[in-house]
């Protein structure tokens, strides 16, 4: 046990003290050598005695932890206890060097009543109003970090009661007051006096410097300032700094509102020591307010014909969206005040999304900024955070147009569909604020303050999939999909981008290493399946890398690269265009999938289970995607007939479908149409044609409803070989922006109910 003077542990606040007397020591010694490092801490009731009886103590305290130690030449101590809880003694124990006590715990009153709810509000209210009076002990932000740092409203009182300088006596009630009411009610009392005797203070202080002239008194202070600088050796650095800082916001010609707040700012700056931290705050808040672009503009280049001359020359296809950015320059050519837009790109990995946002720019003649929002959780990252914090900053967006000098870049959010979301806030939720025009005229940025213009920045966005992105964020945005590249375009890609950029890798020429259309055709086809192109520049940096190995040695032979050599360089292919179920038997079908990394083709497969019954469904599938096969079952069954299938084999057996690969979860109304046939397959005996693929929603009329993602599917489909894909006879409008190529390679068969497709898909 500890007893203390002049002083109150109060429950869940830290308190500093410095321990010099022998017991006291000895107690300290004992508590700092156990596990957990408690202590009991009693106020004293008679402050003047050196060694206290067990009478001369309050029998209400504190169990409490030592959070910190150290120790004295002189035979002190000093520490900081945490209290813990309440505790009431029982009885105390002297015959050791150190004092000891047994005690009950007795736990923090939980009563309630509209009147210590409306006592505590005016409580927080008066603890505000002696931060705004600049009472003793009462910094600026102190009462928002005890806010802060506890949840419950009577710890919080405790702490406000802790700061204000309340005698011993009147802290022990508060301590031990047994209802919250009575403990409500005595801070209630004693802050309404520290706040009376505070503003009486400063009316006499003011009155006392009314005799004296504003411009006298600073005159005054000023040639004390400088005194008291020339003794100190700072008198110079400090004067020159502030002198081009104010010359720096007088020249940034700053809208009203933050001239008004840096020219105040600058006259409290004038009056601090250089060496204080507030000093340093100030100045850097000042430093963003004169280095901020207020109404610095870069000049658009509105050449339509220049901008689609570099789109074109950066980017391979991708017409809607050029067109998109045409249209978007010729709005700003006619009407130079027209709100900037919100582009969203949407597309598989690899398909170009962050670097069409840099063409763009390049195309506008635009700043270029990229923000990768992936993994972000802080609201504050976007917002920025308050000065009152330790290493307080501003946003992301702020930092961005400070960097670039310019109040209208482009700025592309990388990834939105990655933000996360805890218990720091929701930046999805500060996004839309931010991405609003009608209300991003007036962003405030919690460390900046002041209203800033983001109507003039031309964001654009790029996700895998909308899935993830709240509805009324998706509402500010508009939406292009970028589906993926076919076979053709990946090999002009490859020879017009890639292959150029990993010569320059190595530092060889086109002349040196040669790599033919027929040898990128046949990396694409055997060693890449996917979307976008990351994969092919891969493979063709590990082409190229192996090809400079002579090179290094000292040969300046040109190598030609043929398809015979894939092999060898890249190893065996990855895929074949050839389809993977040539000898497929009755039962198995190929469907098309949508996933984040575009189209993909995936196999359906049915068997009968003799004894069985009902359906069995394996290979991951989601609800939705169980429901389409149980759909397509019940269908059958009810037109078995009609199908010239035997109604008892859906009694004598069970079917089992399964879609590889297991290990991936898939889901979706897609697959209905595949599961279908796969089931009409299996039941007539009748296998589906190898060259065949399918995709579609059903019903149990038999009817195929329209899916999505069909564009990435047909390119999946041509990238597998695939020659003929049945769909709904609605999504036929979706082929109209497929590539010529693709559409001539495959011969797209519409349909509208089971029996067409049926008729399309069985052999025979």
């Amino acid at each position: 046990m500890l007893p203390v003077k002049g002083m109150v542990l109060f429950v869940n606040v830290d308190h500093a003290v410095v321990v010099g007397r022998p017991r006291s020591l000895a107690a300290i010694a004992q508590a700092a050598s156990s596990e957990d490092k408690s202590i009991l801490v009693l106020a004293q009731r008679n402050q003047e005695a050196v060694d206290p009886a067990p009478d001369e103590l309050y029998e209400i305290g504190t169990l409490a932890r030592i959070h910190r130690l150290e120790r004295h030449a002189d035979d002190l101590v000093s520490l900081v206890l945490h209290g813990a809880t309440r505790v009431r003694i029982r009885k105390i124990d002297t015959s050791r060097p150190w004092m000891e006590a047994e005690y009950d715990m007795l736990p923090l009153p939980d009563d309630s009543s509209d009147s210590i709810e409306a006592m505590y509000r005016d409580i927080m209210d008066k603890a505000h109003e002696l931060e705004g009076i600049g009472a003793e002990g009462w910094a600026k932000g102190i009462a928002a970090r005890v806010l802060q740092a506890l949840k419950d409203p009577l710890e919080q009182v405790y702490a406000l009661a802790s700061l204000l300088r309340l005698d011993v006596p009147m802290q022990q009630r508060i301590h031990a007051a047994p209802t919250r009411a009575e403990a409500v009610q005595l801070v209630h009392e004693a802050i309404v006096h520290e706040v009376k005797v505070q503003v009486l203070q400063l009316e006499i202080a003011q009155q006392a410097a009314s005799n004296v002239s504003a411009e006298q008194r600073e005159y005054m202070l000023r040639q004390q300032m400088e005194a008291i600088q020339k003794q100190l050796g700072e008198d110079g650095g400090a004067g020159d700094e502030l002198a081009d800082l104010r010359s720096e916001i007088e020249a940034a010609e700053l809208p009203p509102e933050p001239a008004k707040v840096a020219h105040k700012e600058l006259d409290r700056l004038a009056r601090m020591q250089p060496a204080s931290q507030d000093y340093q705050v100030a100045l850097s808040y000042l430093k963003l307010i004169a280095e901020l672009p207020w109404n610095r503009a870069s000049a658009d280049n509105l050449d339509l014909a220049e901008a689609r001359r570099v789109l074109d020359a950066r980017h391979y296809g991708l017409g809607e969206v050029k067109d998109r950015i045409i249209e978007y320059l010729a709005v700003r050519k006619l009407n130079p005040d027209a709100a900037s837009s919100i582009l969203c790109f949407v597309g598989g990995p690899g398909v170009g999304k962050t670097s069409l946002g840099a063409s763009i720019a390049e195309a506008l003649g635009r700043e270029f900024e990229r923000i990768s929002l992936g993994g972000l959780h802080d609201e504050a990252e976007l917002r920025g955070h308050r000065r009152t914090y330790i290493g307080a900053m501003p946003g992301r967006l702020i930092q961005a147009l400070r960097r670039k000098g310019v109040n209208n870049p482009l700025i592309v959010l990388d990834e939105i569909d990655k933000l996360g979301r805890d218990y720091r806030g929701d930046p999805a939720a500060a996004l839309m604020e931010i991405l609003d025009p009608s209300q991003n005229r007036d962003f405030r940025d919690n460390y900046l303050d002041l209203s800033f213009d983001l109507s003039k920045v031309f964001f654009v966005l790029t996700a895998n999939t909308l899935d993830s992105i709240p509805g009324p964020l998706l509402d500010r945005m508009e939406i292009l999909r970028l589906p993926g590249y076919s076979e053709d375009e990946k090999v002009h890609i490859a020879a017009r981008h890639l292959l150029p950029a990993q010569l320059r890798e190595v530092r060889l020429t086109a002349d040196q290493i040669q790599v033919p259309e027929a040898t990128l055709r046949a990396i694409v086809r055997g060693y890449t399946r996917e979307a976008g192109v990351r994969e092919l520049n891969r493979q063709l940096a590990r082409v190229v890398r192996k090809c400079a190995v002579p090179f290094a040695s000292g040969q300046d032979t040109a190598v030609s690269v043929t398809a015979d050599q894939l092999k060898t360089l890249l190893g065996a292919e990855r895929f074949s265009r050839a389809s993977l179920r040539e000898n497929a038997l009755p039962g198995v079908v190929t469907g098309l999938a949508w996933t984040e990394a575009g189209g993909d083709v995936l196999f359906v497969e049915a068997v009968k289970t003799p004894g069985g019954k009902g359906l069995t469904l394996t290979g991951q599938l989601g609800d939705v995607m169980k429901e389409s096969a149980q759909a397509a079952f019940s269908y059958l069954w009810s037109q078995a007939t009609a199908l010239n299938i035997d109604p008892a084999l859906f009694q004598q057996s069970g079917v089992h479908i399964h879609v590889p690969a297991g290990a991936i979860p898939k889901d979706g109304p897609s697959a209905g149409v595949t599961m279908a046939t796969a089931l009409v397959s299996l039941f007539t005996g009748r296998p589906v044609r190898a060259d065949t693929a399918m995709t579609g929603e059903i019903t149990l009329a038999g009817l195929v409803m329209p899916v999505g993602g069909v564009r990435e599917k047909a390119l999946a489909a041509h990238r597998a070989g695939i020659t003929r894909v049945v769909l709904p006879h609605a999504n036929l409008q979706d082929l109209d922006k497929l590539e010529p190529g693709v559409r001539a390679a495959i011969e797209f068969i519409p349909a509208t109910n089971l029996q067409q497709v049926f008729a399309a898909a069985l052999a025979g």
